[in-house]
């Protein structure tokens, strides 16, 4: 599922069984797609930032932990915005191309899997209240600084 501003997460969307080795409450997989043509030295691309339903699942469902994995959609969501600002700075090199967008690529993701990480310490994977609440701001802040790489 891609993410969507009007569309947020749902229960429903979780389709996945719960880990049994796991003690959280929930799980959400994202990822970031990016698909590029080179055509007469040019570059086009489109990315995605998904949610996967078949890797996803909730043990406990509540509306609160719902919010905290929205959160994680959302961080997917920001790092997608952020792939499209650096993809739009690149210059097209081609003989280089291939390693430097690779590069590109794997430095956005390494980026967004530390960051989602210091997502769940922070705020002890939603249980500090406080801290889930201010990290609800700082994603909400970077959608909104980002917005104008929104249109990837």
């Amino acid at each position: 599922m891609e993410w969507s501003a009007s569309k947020r997460l749902n229960w429903t969307d979780y389709k996945a069984n719960p880990n049994p080795n796991s003690d959280a409450a929930a799980s959400t997989s994202t990822y970031l797609l990016i698909d590029y043509n080179i055509r007469h030295d040019g570059l086009t691309y489109r990315i995605q930032s998904l949610f996967s339903k078949t890797r996803s699942w909730g043990l406990h469902k509540s509306v609160y932990i719902l919010s905290h994995e929205q959160g994680h959609f959302d961080i997917a969501e920001i790092f997608a915005r952020k792939l499209h600002k650096r993809m739009s700075e690149y210059i097209f090199n081609k003989r280089t191309y291939q390693k430097d967008l690779d590069r590109i690529y794997n430095d956005i993701v390494d980026e967004k899997s530390a960051f989602q990480n210091r997502y769940d310490k922070e705020t002890n994977h939603s249980i500090n209240k406080e801290k889930q609440a201010e990290w609800l701001k700082i994603i909400e802040t970077l959608l909104d600084e980002y917005k104008d790489y929104a249109d990837y």
